[in-house]
């Protein structure tokens, strides 16, 4: 069963108010010994994040003064920089996921928004944990007993419905070993690929063999009515 951000999230979240001043927010991050802080409304409903990037833009002189021909980059940064309270200093939107987000969709949002944590909230917007990148590494501690055995149960018995006794498995620090001979070669690749999706695995070592190949196309038998003079 793929294991969800609920699984591995920090229940316990530091947030500030909208309304909080610049001080509070830098004193909070302090105190927490965090480097970003959820921003949320009198519902406490989420509704930005300001980070350590955000208030250390207090510090550029450059943004002093405004521009002529102003880019929206700078701009937004020079706001932020005269900002006074969580309201003017927050990045929003937020990029968040659901509880029940797979860590592998998880993984895949962190990695193409850039981002290194994520809110998450539930159906009425509020923030019920936050998921970092280390908490997503936390899958990677899985024991290989474990790995062993839903590679052998989930992955080959039930899903490929090839008898387990077919292949040996063997984990080693997260790296699955594939031995034994499968019955056809194009179930090769699958079972690979189904292997290093079960969380945990850092690697799949293939040592399989088969019976027939079936990835080569079988030639084409002439019909008798088909043979050289053809039919009359």
């Amino acid at each position: 069963m793929k294991r969800t951000v609920s699984d591995v999230m920090t229940r316990t979240v530091v947030v500030v108010n909208v309304s909080a001043p610049f001080k509070d927010v830098v004193r909070r991050m302090h105190e927490y010994r965090v480097s970003a802080l959820p921003v949320v409304d009198d519902d406490e409903r989420l509704i930005g994040i300001v980070s350590e990037a955000d208030l250390i833009l207090k510090e550029d002189p450059e943004l002093e003064e405004g521009r002529l021909f102003e880019g929206r980059h700078r701009r937004q940064a020079r706001e932020k920089a005269s900002g006074l309270v969580a309201r003017e200093l927050m990045t929003s939107p937020v990029v968040t996921v659901g509880p029940g987000t797979t860590l592998g969709e998880a993984a895949r949002l962190m990695h193409r928004k850039n981002v290194k944590r994520l809110p998450v909230v539930d159906g009425s917007g509020r923030i019920v944990g936050i998921m970092s990148r280390s908490d997503l590494l936390k899958v990677f501690l899985r024991e290989d007993a474990d790995i062993e055995q839903e590679v052998r149960e989930d992955v080959i018995r039930r899903t490929l419905w090839i008898d387990p006794d077919t292949v040996t498995v063997s984990v080693r620090d997260g790296v699955v070993r594939l031995a034994g001979q499968l019955e056809r070669r194009s179930l090769v690749p699958v079972l690979e690929r189904l292997v290093a999706a079960v969380e945990g695995v850092v690697g799949v070592e293939d040592h399989l063999s088969y019976v027939v190949d079936d990835t080569v196309p079988t030639p084409e038998i002439p019909m008798p009515w088909t043979a050289v003079g053809g039919t009359h």
